[in-house]
């Protein structure tokens, strides 16, 4: 369980980094920054692979679509959700989308835990109930605040969790499956990647960038491995409600980058902390048990 929970708050470290990492690689555009990114993850993630000795899992996935081909459109269909998610990601801070795309993150693990209740049967701790209340008063003030769901917010809060259920469905929840995912994005990445600006290649892509844009691609592929891992070794509902670590890290990104939270908008961060807090909690419990059963068996 420890171990589960310092992959995912180690992954919405990464992936936060990220959203602000793409700030750097002007003057490339969101589209050819997915491309790129996608492009050169694959490797990235193959390399850690062999190195971990999970190579083991993609090949018993090709196995697997030699015995039933019908894997590789359900396959497609993982890879599809997986991607347009990373498209938007790097897409929405490029072009004045980052508050809807926060929203939705703000919302995905209030569906995550519904998804863990509903489908999965996960009972939830008195701390895990009491971190969805708090953050679930945090994301209705935020709702109220901007308005209404946006279709940035809603692919988000959606999509990842269909994303989830289906590699579970599959048993593609690990990086075998992750690695497929990634390399059924290929087409589109190169397609984003040749279609923009080509005239402007040369000029473009300096050394500098270059570099750059292979360090995107090593702590990407770091990030997902993490977040892969966690996903596999948390119930579905605390590694729904672990996922508010990301957002608030988006926010310090954000007054990093010289935003400010308005005096109207602290009724929706203060919920959220709180429930990141209970979380913390909930995660020293399970560690201080852990050390207990340990200590037993030695």
């Amino acid at each position: 369980m420890y171990k589960g929970i310092a992959l995912s708050i180690a992954s919405s470290c990464m992936f936060a980094g990220l959203y602000y990492y793409s700030t750097l690689l002007a003057p490339l555009d969101g589209e050819e920054i997915f491309g790129w990114r996608m492009l050169l993850s694959l490797p990235c993630l193959t390399v850690f692979l062999l190195l971990g000795r999970e190579w083991k899992n993609v090949r018993a996935i090709f196995v697997r679509i030699r015995h039933t081909p019908w894997l590789v459109p359900a396959l497609c269909c993982s890879s599809a959700l997986l991607g347009v998610q990373q498209w938007l990601f790097m897409w929405a801070p490029l072009n004045g989308k980052g508050l809807q795309v926060s929203l939705g993150y703000f919302l995905l693990p209030l569906t995550m835990l519904v998804v863990g209740r509903v489908f999965y049967r996960e009972r939830l701790s008195s701390l895990q109930k009491a971190a969805g209340i708090s953050a679930a008063l945090g994301v209705a003030h935020e709702l109220y605040h901007v308005g209404g769901f946006s279709w940035e917010a809603l692919l988000v809060a959606l999509g990842f969790p269909l994303y989830f259920i289906l590699r579970r469905r599959l048993n593609t929840a690990h990086l075998g499956g992750l690695w497929f995912d990634m390399l059924f994005t290929l087409p589109v990445a190169l397609w984003f990647m040749a279609g923009q600006h080509p005239a402007e290649s040369s000029s473009t892509y300096t050394p500098q960038l270059y570099f750059m844009l292979f360090l995107l691609a090593v702590i990407t592929a770091a990030a997902f491995m993490s977040y892969t891992v966690a996903s596999r070794l948390l119930p579905f509902s605390l590694f729904g409600l672990l996922g508010y670590v990301e957002p608030i890290l988006m926010v310090v990104v954000a007054l990093i980058i010289g935003e400010q939270i308005h005096r109207d908008e602290w009724l929706t961060f203060i919920p959220i902390w709180l429930a990141v807090g209970l979380l913390a909690l909930e995660g020293i419990g399970h560690l201080r048990i852990s050390v207990r059963t340990t200590k037993k068996v030695t």
